[in-house]
Protein backbone atom coordinates (compact mmCIF):
# COMPACT_ATOMS: atom_id res chain seq x y z
CA UNK A 1 0.00 0.00 0.00
CA UNK A 2 1.40 3.38 -0.96
CA UNK A 3 2.30 5.89 1.71
CA UNK A 4 -0.20 8.37 0.25
CA UNK A 5 -3.08 5.95 0.94
CA UNK A 6 -2.28 4.66 4.41
CA UNK A 7 -1.17 8.03 5.70
CA UNK A 8 -4.29 9.53 4.16
CA UNK A 9 -2.83 12.10 1.81
CA UNK A 10 -2.00 15.65 2.78
CA UNK A 11 -5.26 17.12 1.48
CA UNK A 12 -7.56 14.79 3.41
CA UNK A 13 -5.65 15.00 6.68
CA UNK A 14 -5.42 18.78 6.49
CA UNK A 15 -9.21 18.89 6.40
CA UNK A 16 -9.51 17.20 9.82
CA UNK A 17 -10.73 19.48 12.59
CA UNK A 18 -8.44 18.47 15.44
CA UNK A 19 -9.93 20.66 18.15
CA UNK A 20 -9.62 18.20 21.06
CA UNK A 21 -5.87 18.13 21.32
CA UNK A 22 -4.39 20.29 24.05
CA UNK A 23 -0.94 19.35 22.74
CA UNK A 24 -0.47 17.89 19.29
CA UNK A 25 2.76 18.01 17.41
CA UNK A 26 6.03 16.40 16.38
CA UNK A 27 7.84 16.90 19.67
CA UNK A 28 11.27 15.70 18.55
CA UNK A 29 13.01 14.56 15.38
CA UNK A 30 16.48 13.79 14.06
CA UNK A 31 18.05 11.65 11.36
CA UNK A 32 17.57 8.68 13.69
CA UNK A 33 13.79 9.05 14.15
CA UNK A 34 11.05 11.17 15.64
CA UNK A 35 8.42 11.38 18.36
CA UNK A 36 4.87 12.73 18.31
CA UNK A 37 2.43 13.38 21.14
CA UNK A 38 -1.30 14.11 21.30
CA UNK A 39 -3.58 14.74 24.26
CA UNK A 40 -7.32 15.16 24.78
CA UNK A 41 -9.91 15.09 27.55
CA UNK A 42 -13.20 13.20 27.45
CA UNK A 43 -16.25 12.96 29.70
CA UNK A 44 -15.81 9.22 30.25
CA UNK A 45 -14.41 7.24 33.15
CA UNK A 46 -11.03 5.51 32.80
CA UNK A 47 -12.90 2.18 32.86
CA UNK A 48 -15.06 3.26 29.92
CA UNK A 49 -12.01 4.53 28.05
CA UNK A 50 -10.23 1.24 28.62
CA UNK A 51 -13.20 -0.76 27.39
CA UNK A 52 -13.38 1.31 24.19
CA UNK A 53 -9.60 1.23 23.74
CA UNK A 54 -9.76 -2.55 23.49
CA UNK A 55 -12.18 -2.29 20.56
CA UNK A 56 -10.16 -0.63 17.77
CA UNK A 57 -12.86 -1.60 15.29
CA UNK A 58 -14.97 1.12 16.94
CA UNK A 59 -12.47 3.98 16.71
CA UNK A 60 -9.37 3.27 14.60
CA UNK A 61 -9.90 4.81 11.17
CA UNK A 62 -10.69 2.52 8.24
CA UNK A 63 -8.64 4.93 6.11
CA UNK A 64 -5.59 3.64 7.97
CA UNK A 65 -6.27 -0.03 7.45
CA UNK A 66 -5.10 -2.51 4.84
CA UNK A 67 -8.55 -3.95 4.19
CA UNK A 68 -10.50 -0.69 4.04
CA UNK A 69 -12.89 -1.87 6.76
CA UNK A 70 -12.43 -1.09 10.47
CA UNK A 71 -14.58 -4.11 11.33
CA UNK A 72 -11.55 -6.27 10.52
CA UNK A 73 -9.49 -4.90 13.46
CA UNK A 74 -9.09 -6.69 16.76
CA UNK A 75 -6.95 -6.20 19.85
CA UNK A 76 -5.87 -8.79 22.40
CA UNK A 77 -5.65 -7.54 25.97
CA UNK A 78 -2.48 -9.00 27.47
CA UNK A 79 1.26 -8.61 26.90
CA UNK A 80 2.31 -10.38 23.74
CA UNK A 81 -1.18 -9.94 22.31
CA UNK A 82 -1.88 -8.60 18.85
CA UNK A 83 -3.40 -5.46 17.41
CA UNK A 84 -4.25 -7.18 14.16
CA UNK A 85 -6.44 -6.98 11.10
CA UNK A 86 -8.10 -9.68 9.05
CA UNK A 87 -7.72 -9.51 5.29
CA UNK A 88 -10.90 -11.03 3.84
CA UNK A 89 -10.76 -13.86 1.34
CA UNK A 90 -10.72 -12.50 -2.20
CA UNK A 91 -10.33 -15.91 -3.78
CA UNK A 92 -6.93 -17.01 -2.50
CA UNK A 93 -7.65 -17.39 1.23
CA UNK A 94 -7.96 -15.24 4.34
CA UNK A 95 -4.96 -13.07 5.24
CA UNK A 96 -3.96 -10.99 8.25
CA UNK A 97 -1.79 -8.08 9.32
CA UNK A 98 -0.10 -7.43 12.65
CA UNK A 99 -0.17 -3.67 13.21
CA UNK A 100 1.44 -3.94 16.65
CA UNK A 101 1.89 -6.21 19.65
CA UNK A 102 1.16 -5.38 23.26
CA UNK A 103 4.15 -4.67 25.49
CA UNK A 104 2.37 -3.38 28.59
CA UNK A 105 -1.26 -3.57 29.64
CA UNK A 106 -2.45 -1.91 32.85
CA UNK A 107 -6.26 -1.65 32.83
CA UNK A 108 -7.69 1.87 33.07
CA UNK A 109 -4.21 3.39 33.06
CA UNK A 110 -1.84 2.50 30.23
CA UNK A 111 -1.50 0.44 27.07
CA UNK A 112 1.83 0.25 25.27
CA UNK A 113 2.24 -1.32 21.85
CA UNK A 114 5.20 -1.97 19.59
CA UNK A 115 4.54 -1.58 15.89
CA UNK A 116 5.51 0.47 12.84
CA UNK A 117 2.20 1.42 11.25
CA UNK A 118 1.33 1.45 7.56
CA UNK A 119 4.23 1.79 5.11
CA UNK A 120 6.65 2.11 8.05
CA UNK A 121 6.11 -1.63 8.51
CA UNK A 122 8.35 -2.26 5.51
CA UNK A 123 11.29 -0.38 7.01
CA UNK A 124 13.89 -1.38 9.61
CA UNK A 125 12.20 0.56 12.38
CA UNK A 126 11.22 0.18 16.00
CA UNK A 127 8.09 2.13 16.89
CA UNK A 128 6.27 2.33 20.22
CA UNK A 129 2.81 3.74 20.88
CA UNK A 130 2.08 4.51 24.54
CA UNK A 131 -1.53 5.32 25.41
CA UNK A 132 -2.11 6.78 28.88
CA UNK A 133 -5.40 7.34 30.71
CA UNK A 134 -5.73 9.53 33.79
CA UNK A 135 -8.86 10.31 35.75
CA UNK A 136 -9.86 13.97 35.93
CA UNK A 137 -12.72 15.81 37.67
CA UNK A 138 -14.63 15.85 34.37
CA UNK A 139 -13.78 12.35 33.12
CA UNK A 140 -10.43 11.25 31.72
CA UNK A 141 -7.32 12.74 30.15
CA UNK A 142 -5.79 10.79 27.28
CA UNK A 143 -2.30 10.91 25.85
CA UNK A 144 -0.85 9.17 22.79
CA UNK A 145 2.96 9.10 22.43
CA UNK A 146 4.42 7.49 19.30
CA UNK A 147 8.20 7.14 19.12
CA UNK A 148 9.87 5.90 15.93
CA UNK A 149 13.54 5.09 15.41
CA UNK A 150 15.85 3.10 13.14
CA UNK A 151 16.58 3.01 9.43
CA UNK A 152 13.99 4.01 6.86
CA UNK A 153 14.00 5.06 3.24
CA UNK A 154 11.69 8.00 3.91
CA UNK A 155 12.97 11.43 4.87
CA UNK A 156 12.15 12.14 8.51
CA UNK A 157 11.13 15.70 7.68
CA UNK A 158 8.55 14.37 5.23
CA UNK A 159 7.17 11.37 7.09
CA UNK A 160 7.06 12.74 10.67
CA UNK A 161 4.29 15.32 10.05
CA UNK A 162 2.20 12.73 8.17
CA UNK A 163 2.53 10.18 10.98
CA UNK A 164 1.77 12.90 13.52
CA UNK A 165 -1.54 13.66 11.80
CA UNK A 166 -2.44 9.97 11.56
CA UNK A 167 -1.82 9.40 15.27
CA UNK A 168 -3.84 12.50 16.04
CA UNK A 169 -6.70 11.19 13.90
CA UNK A 170 -6.78 7.96 15.92
CA UNK A 171 -6.99 9.88 19.20
CA UNK A 172 -9.81 11.94 17.70
CA UNK A 173 -11.56 8.72 16.70
CA UNK A 174 -11.23 7.35 20.23
CA UNK A 175 -12.53 10.58 21.73
CA UNK A 176 -15.48 10.66 19.34
CA UNK A 177 -16.34 7.04 20.15
CA UNK A 178 -16.52 8.10 23.81
CA UNK A 179 -18.94 10.93 23.10
CA UNK A 180 -16.57 13.58 21.82
CA UNK A 181 -13.61 15.47 23.25
CA UNK A 182 -14.21 18.16 25.82
CA UNK A 183 -13.62 21.72 24.57
CA UNK A 184 -10.41 23.41 25.66
CA UNK A 185 -10.51 25.32 28.91
CA UNK A 186 -10.01 29.09 29.08
CA UNK A 187 -6.41 28.54 30.18
CA UNK A 188 -5.78 26.16 27.27
CA UNK A 189 -7.13 28.72 24.81
CA UNK A 190 -4.92 31.41 26.34
CA UNK A 191 -1.87 29.12 26.12
CA UNK A 192 -2.64 28.36 22.47
CA UNK A 193 -2.99 32.03 21.61
CA UNK A 194 0.25 32.83 23.42
CA UNK A 195 2.06 30.10 21.48
CA UNK A 196 1.04 31.74 18.20
CA UNK A 197 2.61 35.07 19.13
CA UNK A 198 6.16 35.82 17.91
CA UNK A 199 8.69 34.49 20.37
CA UNK A 200 11.36 36.79 21.85
CA UNK A 201 14.93 36.31 20.69
CA UNK A 202 15.79 34.83 24.08
CA UNK A 203 12.73 32.79 25.04
CA UNK A 204 11.78 32.46 28.70
CA UNK A 205 11.74 29.10 30.43
CA UNK A 206 9.02 26.79 29.16
CA UNK A 207 5.79 26.70 31.11
CA UNK A 208 3.22 23.95 31.23
CA UNK A 209 0.13 24.69 29.07
CA UNK A 210 -2.81 25.77 31.17
CA UNK A 211 -4.45 22.44 31.83
CA UNK A 212 -6.25 21.66 35.05
CA UNK A 213 -4.05 20.27 37.81
CA UNK A 214 -5.25 16.70 37.38
CA UNK A 215 -3.98 16.63 33.79
CA UNK A 216 -0.77 18.63 34.03
CA UNK A 217 1.48 15.76 35.06
CA UNK A 218 0.04 13.60 32.28
CA UNK A 219 0.86 16.08 29.55
CA UNK A 220 4.34 16.94 30.78
CA UNK A 221 6.90 18.98 28.89
CA UNK A 222 6.78 18.82 25.10
CA UNK A 223 9.85 16.66 24.64
CA UNK A 224 9.45 14.61 27.80
CA UNK A 225 9.02 10.89 27.03
CA UNK A 226 6.09 8.91 28.36
CA UNK A 227 6.77 7.47 31.83
CA UNK A 228 7.83 3.85 32.01
CA UNK A 229 5.94 2.07 34.78
CA UNK A 230 7.78 -1.24 34.33
CA UNK A 231 10.08 -0.46 37.24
Amino acid sequence: MAISRYFAGAAMIAALAFAPAANAKVVDQSDAGFAVAHTAQVAATPADVWKMLRMPQSWWSKDHSWSGDAANFWLDQQAGGCFCEKLPDTGSGVGSVQHARILFSKPNQMLRLSGAFGPLQGEALTATLTIQIKETPTGSALRFDYVVGGYMRFKVADIAPAVDKVIGEQLLGLANALGGALPPTRDEKAASEAAEKPKPETPPAKEEPGLDAAVADLVGEEAKPAPDESR
